[in-house]
């Protein structure tokens, strides 16, 4: 069946070729593979060594990746990989396409057409657009502490195995600009707990010292001695003052200054907790959380009610993670706290993508923090069953 030509993915190889010579190609996402070893492959455009190169990136069952460079002609390469997937999704700057494959053989190319007609019309504005986009980063790549880290090389590019965790940062970065007008002008308090190797803590650092120019304190702590040694030595090579480095257990950590920002980047399944509960009872101003991995509710949820979800493994993983999620903000909610939510990137770059978001009120009612307060060890009750 393969060594007949198919219409519709000649269609979409060609249309792949055109866009990559437009530099307007996202991604593509090939699902349902042929093969029962892949989970799926990502197409993208990426620069290496200064040239632009089609890459795809195959995901195996057994959580591996493998990278290939696609040399030579693109039309006649990308055709054979499509070959071997059912679903192809192409993401533009201009819109999208997708092929479907059913299992009866039956095939349908999606938004094609639409997508086609606004190729000569509508790349260079979107192009534009795009290009805008990555100027309005608050961070440009060039900053020494993102070369110093290994972000970016030298003359500033941001290497290609880092990009997500510059989009990271740098997110993280807008939520903080967002939030400035609920800290103080001057000598502001800064926390961050579980801070690894600190990537974010030293942007954070950069973002107070050098574009608010304000006076302020960042203290950074985590458990490994080895990480916090290492970070220690390059805010010394930095000239960062006014950071400091404490390898300590948060839960018996003192903070002897008053929060006025604590922030999180992945901290473990309920490390995330520990910081949220840590950051309430010193009575930060606000607090910014990236949650990481989500087990502790997994492990001991036992509600006959959702047994319906909670037998299905993969389901009963993605409600958890919601429902933990929220049972932490209802619980900031009952200290006083107004909060939210929000995306801090595109799920496709990591699905560690929810940010918590939490700014102490300044007036709030007792008697509604003490029914928060009930409500929220009444649900807790209905997920563990006792």
């Amino acid at each position: 069946m393969k060594n007949v030509k198919n219409e519709y993915l000649e269609k979409l190889s060609d249309l792949t070729a055109v866009l990559i010579e437009k530099r307007a190609l996202k991604k593509i996402v090939l699902s349902k593979p042929d093969s029962i070893d892949e989970l799926k492959s990502v197409i993208t455009l990426k620069n290496i060594s200064g040239k632009i190169v089609v890459q795809i990136e195959t995901f195996s069952k057994d959580n591996k990746a493998y990278h290939l460079n696609i040399k030579g002609d693109f039309k006649e390469e990308l055709y054979k990989i499509f070959l071997n997937y059912a679903q192809i999704n192409l993401i533009s700057v201009v819109g999208e396409c997708q092929f479907m494959r059913s299992k009866s053989g039956k095939e349908t190319l999606l938004g094609y057409s639409k997508l086609i007609s606004s190729i000569d019309k509508d790349v260079a504005e979107a192009k534009v657009e795009e290009n805008n986009k990555e100027k309005n980063y608050i961070l440009s790549g060039k900053e020494d502490f993102l070369k110093k880290l290994g972000i970016s090389d030298e003359t500033g590019r941001i290497r290609d195995k880092m990009q997500s965790k510059f989009r990271q940062i740098n997110k993280f970065i807008e939520h903080i600009d967002n939030i400035k007008d609920k800290l103080p002008k001057d000598n502001i308090n800064i926390y961050d707990l579980c801070c690894g190797k600190s990537y974010l803590s030293f942007a954070v650092y950069h973002y107070f010292k050098n574009i608010l120019k304000v006076s302020f304190n960042m203290i950074c702590v985590d458990l490994k001695k080895d990480v916090i040694e290492y970070c220690t030595n390059v805010a010394r090579r930095l000239g960062f003052d006014e950071m400091k480095f404490y390898c300590d257990d948060i839960i018996k950590f003192n903070m002897d200054l008053k929060p006025n920002l604590v922030i999180s980047l992945h901290a473990c399944d309920i490390a995330t907790d520990i910081v949220l509960n840590k950051a309430s009872e010193n009575d930060a101003d606000v607090i910014l959380s990236t949650p990481c991995c989500h087990h502790e509710l997994n492990h001991t949820i036992n509600c006959e009610t959702l047994s319906f979800v909670t037998k299905h493994s993969m389901l009963r993983q993605k409600m958890c993670d919601a429902l933990t999620d929220s049972l932490r903000l209802l619980k900031l909610e009952s200290e006083g706290y107004k909060v939210d939510a929000l995306e801090l990137i595109d799920p496709e770059d990591t699905p560690k993508n929810i940010i918590l978001r939490a700014i102490k009120k300044k007036k709030f009612d007792k008697e509604k923090q003490e029914e928060l307060k009930l409500e929220y060890e009444k649900i807790k009750k209905f997920l563990l069953g006792r």
